[in-house]
């Protein structure tokens, strides 16, 4: 068993951007990317599927929801931009915080039709799992989605996850029940997993039409 005598808890995450080569990623501190965000949404009604919220009736429907959620310590909501278009195209966020004990969630997370399968969308995440572990210090980042929702269930794959189980009957979302698939990264873990994502993200994984060499996971497996 893990020593943690010396453990001390975990500071919340704070307000300052984190940059990459393809992607900004900022902490939702005020309206300012609001617009951008329904624009990057609007008429991609799938979207809102898994969501406990949405879709939305128009602009103003959509702010008035971000004004009452998206600005809160927790959820800490991050607006994604990717620096080709300058413009915020995702959102995700750290939640459930729990200092004392190291742990943290990633979710809410909503990316435009543009975004999606993007080098940006994947370094994004790579720099929130960064902030969690090398940043704050925290021992586990988990990822929960709905258990029929394939496409979050293949991404927290993807992004080297471990699958922990399924709680049935868990929650009541827009009237039907949902039972919720559980995954976790490990502090321990974290090394192998960030270094995959560096050697995917780097430009010799890619070719001349912007196609991957080699998946991430792949990468992960072999370095």
């Amino acid at each position: 068993m893990t020593d943690l005598t010396d453990w001390t808890p975990r500071p919340l995450p704070g307000d300052l951007p984190l940059q990459g080569r393809h992607v900004l990623v900022e902490p939702i501190v005020d309206e300012a990317r609001f617009a951008e965000l329904w624009r990057a949404f609007e008429g991609a009604d799938r979207l809102w599927d898994y969501l406990a919220y949405g879709p939305f009736l128009g602009a103003h429907e959509y702010e008035r929801y971000a004004q009452q959620f998206y600005l809160g310590a927790d959820p800490r909501f991050h607006a994604i931009v990717p620096l080709d278009r300058e413009e915020a195209a995702g959102v995700a966020a750290l939640m459930r915080l729990d200092p004392a004990n190291g742990v943290a969630e990633i979710g809410h997370i909503c990316l435009s039709p543009n975004l999606q399968r993007t080098r940006a969308a994947t370094e994004a995440f790579l720099l929130l799992f960064g902030r969690v572990f090398d940043e704050l210090g925290y021992r586990r980042l988990e990822w929960k989605c709905d258990n029929r929702n394939a496409p979050s269930r293949r991404a927290a794959e993807r992004f080297g996850f471990t699958f922990e189980g399924v709680f049935r009957q868990h929650m009541v979302v827009k009237h039907h029940n949902r039972d919720t698939a559980w995954f976790s990264i490990t502090d321990r873990e974290w090394p192998r997993i960030r270094q995959g994502f560096e050697t995917w993200l780097r430009d010799e994984n890619f070719d001349a039409n912007g196609r991957q060499r080699r998946s991430l996971g792949t990468c992960r497996a072999n370095g």
